[in-house]
């Protein structure tokens, strides 16, 4: 059995994680950690929970007693705990936050099975992609393998309330979030950096460089991906729509056999032949994908359940990957049918 401990066990990806593990047939959870619930139950917190455990929240982090540790924290906490605590070389770590995406000097793995499998296979330490991040890569992935990005590349992706976390906010509660619809972190949201990271990384030698306005600025020589993110009236899921300028037009059934193949031997992530909506992916780990071909425009559909494919779901088929063990362990979840 695969010993696992949580740490910031009480938002919503702690609970999403903790459903999840207590459905694994190959693991056992022996810390839930949460300072300001500890010696409450899980379902406490996490109502949905209760019937399927008694587990209480823990004040205490027993490292040395896991295999691997999950940190659930805010983006920014990770590397600040790790400055103050000491985790044994021999645990590894799943990091849900942003705060090890981007390479540098540190040894963590940007946790993107589509491309990284045999990468996280062998890692002990894993950053998880972010939940905007995994939705428009997924929708990107294969074009950029092919050198066929090259041109600004413009995104429009809409995330369900859950996206903003637990702790509640002027533009999360219901009353505002109802019926309403809105724009935020224009051409400015902070996953910018792991996509353009991701796209330069896949993109054949002499195609244009993908360019990290963040950093870089947008006057910076480059393609760009300009991304405006939507707040929805919804609790969970991304819909994304990627539009694509191609340099010479192309075959619709050239372009859709590039993604075929591209994601034939992905686990979760599927390409449909049908246009998609949302509640084909919501309550599962799936990504599903697919392509309208216009002249030199390519319009790409992307979708993901934000807390599953975008945040646990993948952090869990990712653990299963670095354990060795089939990577659909515990994510046998189906989208309801109607």
């Amino acid at each position: 059995m695969i010993k696992v401990g949580i740490l910031g066990a009480a938002g919503y990806t702690g609970g999403e994680l903790i459903r999840l593990l207590l459905n694994h047939p190959e693991v056992e959870i022996v810390f839930a950690n949460s300072e300001s619930n500890a010696g409450n139950k899980v379902y406490d917190v996490h109502e949905g929970l209760m019937g399927d455990t008694e587990m209480e929240f823990s004040s205490e982090m027993p490292f040395d007693q896991v295999d691997v540790v999950f940190f659930c924290f805010g983006h920014g906490k990770s590397e600040a705990f790790l400055k103050e605590h000491e985790i044994p070389a021999n645990v590894k770590i799943i990091d849900l936050a942003q705060d090890f995406r981007i390479k540098g000097d540190h040894d963590y793995v940007y946790g993107l099975p589509e491309i990284h499998r045999e990468e996280i296979g062998k890692c002990q330490h894993l950053a998880n992609p972010g939940c905007f991040a995994t939705c428009i890569q997924e929708g990107l992935l294969p074009l950029a393998k092919a050198g066929l990005l090259t041109n600004d590349i413009s995104v429009n992706a809409i995330t369900g309330s859950t996206g903003a976390g637990q702790k509640p906010g002027a533009t999360t509660h219901f009353s505002w979030r109802n019926n309403n619809f809105s724009t935020y972190k224009l051409f400015t949201h902070q996953h910018l950096h792991e996509i353009c990271q991701t796209l330069n990384e896949l993109r054949p030698e002499g195609t244009p460089r993908v360019v990290d306005t963040l950093n870089e600025g947008f006057e910076a020589e480059g393609i760009t991906v300009d991304f405006i993110p939507y707040r929805g009236d919804f609790a969970r899921g991304i819909f994304c729509t990627e539009t694509i300028k191609l340099d010479k037009a192309m075959p619709a059934e050239d372009i859709v056999a590039l993604y075929k193949d591209f994601f034939k031997d992905a686990a979760f992530t599927h390409y449909s032949d049908k246009a998609i909506d949302l509640k084909q992916v919501v309550n599962t780990n799936k990504a599903l994908v697919h392509v309208d071909v216009f002249g030199k425009k390519v319009v790409v559909t992307s979708m993901i359940d934000n807390l599953l494919k975008g945040a646990v779901g993948q952090a869990v088929q990712n653990m299963n990957i670095m354990f060795g063990i089939d990577e659909r362990a515990g994510l046998n979840l189906k989208a309801s049918a109607f």
